[in-house]
């Protein structure tokens, strides 16, 4: 006797809830690997800025532990996966390698070597660029000009290589309104940095004065 309709509807609602109940648990479970990586990296970040370069190379470490975990939870559920947070997490955890790269005069590995997305790589570098503005002030204060030079060449470079990447932002994951925010921190940081430069020119221009007409 074949089954009727009750009974198949009833079978195709088992397997429907079953694969829900699979997709809902590997949404939860990437979630929290994705805001330990957020977490994660932002502490990284902060530590770069201090120049604690151990401990934002641990906890970089434990921010790829939780992108890689939350990458294989979600690698059966390709909706789930693109629903957005995954994205960002790889954005933060490249922000953090990025920055601590930048920082020390390199150039950050690429999305595959980081095995990311590469909206999420090239978000994560406009980000990371945008950051070098609080160490460059940082150096500023300390009167190292000409470090703070060149991080302000090394923003403008990650500028000009996102100006490159002209396509629609549902490409590269709104791309353009982070560039659009990277170059208003590279105007003001370029306006701070001539600033400093200018009076400091003008400092020790009085005192060479001041010197000439003591001699």
């Amino acid at each position: 006797m074949s089954r009727g309709p009750g009974e198949e509807l009833g079978a195709l609602a088992s397997s429907i809830l079953a694969q829900l109940e699979a997709a809902h648990a590997a949404r939860e479970a990437g979630l929290s690997s994705c805001r330990q990586a957020i977490r994660s990296s932002g502490r990284a970040i902060r530590a770069v800025h201090r120049l604690d370069l151990t401990l934002a190379a641990q906890l970089t470490a434990e921010a790829e532990t939780a992108v890689r975990h939350a990458q294989e939870v979600l690698r059966p559920f390709p909706s789930v996966a693109h629903a957005g947070f995954l994205h960002d997490a790889e954005k933060e955890y490249v922000e953090a390698v990025a920055t601590a790269a930048l920082v020390g005069g390199e150039s950050p590995p690429g999305h595959e070597a980081m095995a990311v997305g590469l909206p999420a790589w090239l978000n994560g570098l406009a980000e990371a660029a945008s950051e070098l503005r609080r160490h460059l002030l940082d150096r500023l204060r300390s009167g190292d000009l000409d470090r703070a030079e060149e991080l302000l060449s090394t923003m403008d470079e990650v500028y000009d290589l996102l100006m490159l990447v002209d396509f629609p932002d549902a490409i590269t994951g709104g791309l353009r309104r982070t560039t659009d925010a990277l170059r208003a921190v590279l105007e003001r940081t370029r306006a701070d940095l001539t600033t400093t430069v200018l009076q400091s020119r003008l400092q020790a221009a009085i005192e060479e004065g001041r010197r000439a007409v003591g001699a």
